[in-house]
């Protein structure tokens, strides 16, 4: 088959039209990039570009300051022994599951756990068991039934879970579980314990040590201002050797990191945000203090927020019986929303979702807030045009 020209100008004109949209989705509002990252941008743009100054091991990168970085910042950043840089929260949960578990073990995880923490299992060859949540209309997670489920899997195979994964916060519902407790009780029970902070790592203070976790992974393109995909590891020390142990053949080379991860931009921009990032976590307070105003405003406009009430963090999910009825009588159907958002300079939901939708205000300023929910506002008066 040949290639034809045509199909090639496509390639040529990949402009992103709604750059400068406001943008809801919480995938992308903790990695909007720093001011910083971006004027370097084109300097390490070229493919492995901080490879020009490896001598074989990416984390011992002086200069740029990998080394640096990964080996003292992090981990303080952290609360964590060690630290590594990956290719993202999902490859750093199965670089643990894979280097601590053997084939048919258990891994205990909450049930609004992400997609990928449950994959990240089947591709280690694990069993999971669940830790259910409450149901609607919060889906939060009880804590102490980790340690109920613990021992029906001790019960079942005559061991414990090689692993406990907590949620933190869940990326459905934006719930804070308890981990502190969780820790508590896989200190009790002798299980390794797992956080997910991809959505809290970079947009909330939070330390692994505080909730006795024996792992920690955050992602740099969802919450640490970074282009992706990238994510960070932060680890006990007991488990240096077993996490990062060498190929015997490549000595310098991390086999569960397959030698190297990030080797470009991605890695440069994670490092180039961190000063800014460092400091916003400390003011997470006031984007909680966004994120209930929105939910109050929004509520009264019948768009409902689930889960956690009051909330204690930026992602949330909402329901409206309203808009899906709109969407009902709509000549766009149920890609309204979306089209009419969009008509006012916002993006984010996605498209053809109405009636449920998840969205984040981080970062965003009370003068965008007030324009998405006034926005939404005019949306909901459409119920009453499309009646006519």
């Amino acid at each position: 088959m040949k290639i034809q020209n045509s199909q090639l100008e496509k390639f040529k004109n990949l402009h992103r039209k709604s750059f400068k949209f406001i943008n809801l989705d919480p995938l992308q509002r903790g990695g909007i990039l720093s001011k910083e990252a971006r004027k370097i941008l084109d300097e390490w743009a070229d493919g492995y570009s901080v490879c020009d100054y490896c001598g074989g091991c990416l984390d011992k990168i002086k200069n740029p300051p990998i080394e640096e970085f990964v080996h003292e910042i992090l981990p303080e950043f952290l609360g964590t022994d060690i630290a590594r840089i990956t290719n993202g929260a999902r490859e750093g949960k199965f670089l643990v599951m894979h280097a601590i578990a053997k084939e048919g073990d258990y891994v205990v995880m909450d049930q609004n756990a992400h997609y990928s923490s449950y994959i990240a299992a089947e591709r280690s060859r694990l069993k999971v068991k669940f830790v259910p949540n409450s149901g609607y209309p919060e889906f939060k997670i009880n804590v102490d039934d980790y340690a109920k489920v613990i021992d029906e899997v001790k019960n079942k195979t005559g061991k414990f879970p090689a692993l406990v994964l907590l949620t933190y916060p869940d990326g459905s519902y934006g719930n804070l579980p308890d981990a502190k407790a969780a820790g508590k009780i896989c200190k009790d029970y002798n299980v390794p314990f797992l956080l997910n902070g991809a959505y809290s790592v970079g947009r909330m203070e939070i330390n692994a040590s505080d909730f006795n976790a024996d792992f920690i992974v955050g992602s740099g393109h969802k919450s640490m201002a970074a282009s992706g995909p990238i994510g960070v590891l932060g680890a006990k020390k007991i488990y240096e050797e077993i996490l990062f142990r060498k190929s015997e053949r490549y000595k310098i080379k991390e086999i569960e990191q397959l030698g190297c991860t990030a080797r470009g931009l991605t890695v440069i921009t994670l490092m180039a945000s961190f000063p800014h990032v460092y400091e916003r976590v400390k003011h997470y307070d006031e984007e909680i203090r966004k994120a209930r105003y929105f939910s109050e405003k929004i509520g009264n406009l019948g768009i409902n927020q689930l889960g956690e009430k009051p909330h204690n963090h930026d992602l949330m999910f909402f329901e409206s019986q309203k808009l899906f009825e709109i969407s009902q009588k709509h000549k766009q159907g149920r890609f309204f929303l979306y089209s009419e958002l969009k008509k006012q300079g916002i993006i984010g939901i996605k498209p053809g979702l109405t009636k449920n939708f998840k969205l984040s205000t981080y970062a965003l300023s009370d003068e965008e807030i007030k324009k998405v929910i006034d926005a939404f506002g005019e949306i909901v008066k459409l119920d009453q045009l499309c009646a006519k």
